[in-house]
């Protein structure tokens, strides 16, 4: 009835149903017989950001909502496939960066791109220089956006295990408008566990006049923990040049009688401090306000600090 409505011969709408069916399934049967060129699927034909934005006429948002929906997929895809025939990840980086080049705000991009680059292989691409390349570009395009200087401290950290430059991009990221004040404790803190204690006790003081109470009791407790890492390494200095026999355990006693100390050493809480009978090692006690201090990290450690969080993606918006 419909068909004639509109001057259609019942036939021809038979035929045609028949004809579109019979392409389906001779679609079907040419996929099972000549599986799709997983190398030709691979290939991206527009590799210059300029050139492309030529091209879409001024649709620049719609084709950076394309290429960041094909990076997702290019993404999911070589992380599921485990046949080993491709390369992975290779276009990743080119997707992204025309995504964020036709759409230069585009924080998800930056931010979850970015993830995806640094990732460890084969989960991610393992290229944690590209991620913060890409981040960089969000920079550049954004300079007020603390979170890319925050997504990229987390890279140097987790990724290329560099305390120092994570410390400083917290720094960095601390210093932009509507910045967390949570993110100069972590530069501060990061700072210890790699070893720079003179950088991190002037973030400490810089703290002590900070408006918020926590912030300047965190200041306090940070700098009297620097300084109980200090005087540390001095009592472990000083066991040391005592002379000690293999089946003698070390105590605060024998070094005591041999004149090294005249009593045992506080902490700056004013806890004392515990040396290991076996080894000699001076640490706080698990009683003191200080326990537990920061551990110092050498390059490769992988022990995150407790005041860091985790996740580079909370809060992102496009």
């Amino acid at each position: 009835m419909m068909a004639r409505a509109r001057g259609v011969h019942p036939f021809v709408a038979v035929a045609a149903a028949a004809c579109l069916g019979f392409a389906i399934v001779l679609q079907i049967a040419r996929d099972r017989a000549f599986p799709a060129d997983a190398i030709a699927q691979r290939l991206l034909y527009v590799r210059s950001p300029q050139a492309l934005d030529r091209i879409v006429l001024g649709f620049d948002a719609l084709a950076s909502d394309v290429y960041w929906i094909r990076a997702i997929q290019h993404y999911g895809g070589d992380r599921l496939d485990l046949s080993g025939r491709v390369r992975k990840y290779q276009l990743l980086y080119p997707l992204l960066d025309i995504t964020t080049s036709l759409d230069p705000y585009f924080n998800i991009a930056y931010r979850f791109g970015a993830i995806f680059l640094s990732e460890a292989y084969p989960g991610g691409a393992g290229r944690p220089d590209l991620a913060v390349t890409l981040l960089r570009k969000g920079i550049a395009t954004q300079p007020g956006k603390w979170e890319y200087y925050h997504d990229i401290a987390f890279v140097n950290y987790w990724q290329l295990h560099d305390t120092q430059a994570a410390a400083e991009w917290f720094r960095r990221a601390a210093q932009q408008p509507n910045a967390p004040n949570w993110l100069m404790p972590v530069a501060a803190a990061m700072l210890t566990q790699g070893a720079d204690r003179t950088s991190a006790r002037f973030i400490w003081r810089q703290m002590l006049t900070a408006d918020q109470e926590w912030l300047r009791s965190r200041a306090i407790r940070g700098l009297q923990q620097i300084d109980a890492l200090d005087q540390i390494d001095q009592l472990e200095k000083i066991v040391s040049l005592v002379p000690h026999r293999s089946a003698e355990q070390y105590s605060w006693e024998q070094l005591i009688r041999a004149g090294a100390l005249r009593a045992i050493p506080p902490d700056p809480s004013g806890t004392p401090y515990v040396l290991d009978p076996d080894t000699g090692r001076v640490s706080v006690s698990e009683t003191s306000t200080l326990f537990p201090l920061p551990t110092t990290q050498k390059a490769g450690a992988e022990t995150p600090p407790a005041s860091t969080p985790r996740d580079p993606g909370t809060g992102v918006s496009r």
